[in-house]
């Protein structure tokens, strides 16, 4: 589904001859082929799977974070906007976020679900978190809040 729907946004994008569009879709979808071929050597042929595919997009906006900061530090500020736009285009096909608030009352609920009650669980707590919320959830201010309710 979000394999097709890159595709026909790039179609879109080219059709209507959106330049920045175009370009960052282009960069997804040769990163998600580049994917696929690695995959084979592990006996998928299909391609790889929805999660692999958010989790390839999380990486990219990552990467186009941390040349921001870098681009900010040279004084680039054309190159800052580009890596912007491209952060702006990608995010459109990850899944919301979620607020603070609903990550803390996930991990209260988690904690109560799964029987948590000492510092010794959060290795079960944060996989099932990781399992249930992944593309959605901040796991670094997750596992400080799982820490916090459980030491």
């Amino acid at each position: 589904m979000l394999r097709q729907r890159l595709s026909d946004d790039l179609k879109t994008a080219m059709k209507s001859r959106d330049q920045a569009a175009t370009s960052a879709l282009r960069l997804v979808l040769a990163a998600l082929k580049d994917r696929d071929i690695a995959a084979r050597s592990r006996g998928i042929t299909d391609g790889i799977d929805e999660a692999e595919i958010v989790e390839m997009l999380q990486k990219m906006v990552k990467q186009r974070n941390e040349s921001i900061a870098l681009y900010k530090q040279g004084n680039r500020q054309e190159l800052v906007d580009q890596e912007q736009g491209e952060i702006d285009i990608i995010e459109r096909y990850l899944p919301k976020k979620m607020s603070d608030d609903e990550s803390d009352a996930a991990v209260d609920q988690l904690i109560t679900e799964l029987g948590a009650t000492s510092i010794k669980d959060m290795g079960r707590v944060m996989a099932a978190m990781k399992e249930r919320f992944a593309g959605r959830m901040d796991f670094a201010k997750a596992g400080a809040r799982v820490k916090q309710k459980l030491g």
